[in-house]
């Protein structure tokens, strides 16, 4: 059973199954959160094959900061690093 942390994280068992892969609190907290993270399984579009726009869309909703001066590869490595 998935140890409860707090009212933070929506999805406990995620968050520790991504924690344990190894990635960031925070990067793992976002991803647990995400409404449908469980129910996309690898059918999100690849980030090359979206928009500059959608990009840049989806780095503001994650905070990305400096991203309106980023060409589409620097947003591409800031959403895969982040």
């Amino acid at each position: 059973m998935a140890k409860d942390h707090g009212p933070s994280i929506k999805d406990d068992e995620k968050y520790e199954a991504l924690r344990d892969e190894g990635m960031s609190k925070q990067k793992a907290a976002r991803i647990a959160n995400t409404p449908d993270a469980s129910e996309r399984g690898g059918r999100a579009s690849r980030y090359e094959d979206r928009t500059k726009r959608e990009l840049y869309e989806e780095a503001k909703k994650i905070g990305i900061r400096g991203r309106s001066g980023m060409s589409k590869s620097e947003l591409i490595e800031a959403l895969r690093n982040n």
